[in-house]
């Protein structure tokens, strides 16, 4: 009852209310994000989301598309701008994702999703993480998440999918606004992106 009906309709609820109230700041945001960047503020990434289904994730852009002589990205030290750092080191460029519980791809709670190439290595257990809808927080990020393996990270997100409770999203919600406070692991560095997996890191 509570993952099928009450949890998808109170994200949507809730989404749509944070969306109202935060406007003007998000508006700030993306004025800020496109001065620095000389850019659309806006970036969208294909990720896995429920029942392995793809979908096109929404975040604020932190990082200009700078490249090197010879075509590559430059680091992504290099590439992220001031602004972008605060954003990034605040959880802000997470805002957008508001949107995405909107359309119903993302809950607030729930596994992260990650990028859709993964869809095809992850094995029959890590593929589980999809039984449920991916969060903007999810308990691998309020149990370390900078600082976790991969595989630590599987084992948290199997967990959650198998223990899922309104009281556990609550602690979640709970535990990520304390560490979003304390600028504690909630967000990666705010240099660097999260190392990719290759089905065995």
């Amino acid at each position: 009852m509570y993952a099928q009906i009450v949890k998808p309709f109170s994200d949507k609820v809730m989404a749509f209310i944070l969306l109202i109230l935060l406007f003007p700041f998000m508006l700030a945001v993306s004025v800020g994000l496109a001065i620095s960047l000389s850019s659309n503020p806006f970036f969208l990434q294909k990720r896995g989301g429920y029942k392995n289904r793809v979908f096109k994730i929404i975040k604020f852009k932190t990082m200009t598309n700078e490249r090197d002589s010879s075509g590559e990205l430059l680091p992504d030290s290099e590439r992220l701008t001031k602004f972008g750092a605060v954003v990034r080191s605040l959880s802000l460029d997470e805002l957008p994702q508001l949107f995405n519980i909107l359309k119903g791809d993302m809950s607030f709670v729930g596994p992260r999703p990650f990028l859709s190439d993964y869809l095809d290595i992850y094995t029959d257990e890590e593929r589980q993480r999809h039984n449920v809808k991916p969060g903007i927080t999810g308990w691998a990020q309020v149990n370390g998440r900078n600082t976790l393996t991969w595989k630590q990270k599987f084992k948290l997100d199997l967990w959650y999918v198998e223990n899922q409770s309104l009281l556990i999203d609550i602690k979640i919600v709970l535990l990520t606004i304390v560490k979003v406070v304390r600028r504690e692991s909630v967000n990666q560095s705010s240099t660097e992106t999260m190392e990719k997996y290759d089905g065995t890191n």
